[in-house]
């Protein structure tokens, strides 16, 4: 019965969230076309420009071009379950995640996640994502929760004296036409996904994504994350690929905690009934 409540409250808040997405993305044209063979555009400077709009073929709410559903979790080969950030977390720390559960999620508080929900950083919380590349930076801007990240992408290394943050601090270099993409820095507030899917992470995360742009409509990303401090070896995240979006902005989806109070209301009942 307490579960149930506490359970509930939750989806109460999940829902109201998937709510203000589902209109968003009823209001978007799914890409109706298949990947272009055009190839990739390039800055001034000679480097792929990842500059654009990208998502999975269409925003939560929506299904792609050839009815996939663009939220779906990764497949690893074979078919088989992806391994997940959790999966490979070590004795001690499996033992701690038992002890967590949904109203726990810091995102219930508007707190970014460390990597992503649909394990594309780009997105963080959301399924859309913009980038705007200079010659020295590669910004990228979240559509949920209004995140954003600053990489330098001119091969100078991370900053010195700078506090952690929830996303970490990224420093980008080239390798022919993939951008390799360094994250250091992470506080341990926050969590890996968010939708009250326990994957708390530590101080020590190192987070490595190559990015390649494959042709003019298609973004591939790839990432190795590390955490001595609570994972039993790497995780190797599915490679994700995007699609460049047939429109040219995101929106301003902002975060309200107001159905925060509602886990915690139903949290405290359910300990002064156990």
């Amino acid at each position: 019965m307490t579960r149930s409540i506490l359970k509930q409250s939750f989806v109460t808040a999940a829902v109201a969230t998937a709510l203000v997405w589902f209109t968003a993305g009823t209001t978007r044209l799914a890409a109706q076309s298949g990947t272009s063979a055009a190839k990739a555009p390039r800055t001034a400077d000679g480097h792929p420009d990842f500059s654009g709009v990208w998502w999975r073929g269409a925003d939560v709410g929506g299904r792609t071009a050839s009815g996939a559903n663009p939220i779906a979790p990764a497949a690893g080969r074979g078919g088989t379950p992806a391994p997940t950030f959790p999966s490979l977390y070590t004795p001690a720390a499996a033992a701690k995640a038992k002890t967590l559960s949904d109203k726990d999620d810091p995102a219930l508080g508007c707190t970014n996640t460390a990597f992503g929900t649909l394990n594309v950083s780009l997105f963080d919380v959301g399924a859309v994502g913009q980038i705007v590349q200079t010659p020295k930076f590669l910004i990228m801007l979240t559509e949920t929760y209004n995140s954003f990240q600053i990489i330098p992408i001119d091969g100078r290394p991370h900053r010195d004296a700078i506090p952690p943050s929830n996303r970490g601090d990224g420093v980008g270099h080239w390798e022919g036409d993939t951008l390799v993409v360094d994250k250091t820095n992470f506080t341990d507030t926050s969590w890996i996904y968010a939708e009250g899917r326990v994957s708390f992470h530590s101080d020590a995360m190192h987070v490595v994504e190559r990015y390649r742009r494959v042709d003019a409509n298609t973004l591939e990303i790839e990432a190795t994350v590390e955490d001595p401090k609570v994972l039993s070896k790497p995780w190797v995240v599915p490679k994700q690929t995007l699609v460049l979006a047939p429109f040219d902005q995101i929106m301003e989806l902002a975060c309200s905690n107001e159905t925060q109070s509602l886990v915690e209301g139903a949290s405290k009942q359910s300990s002064g009934k156990n």
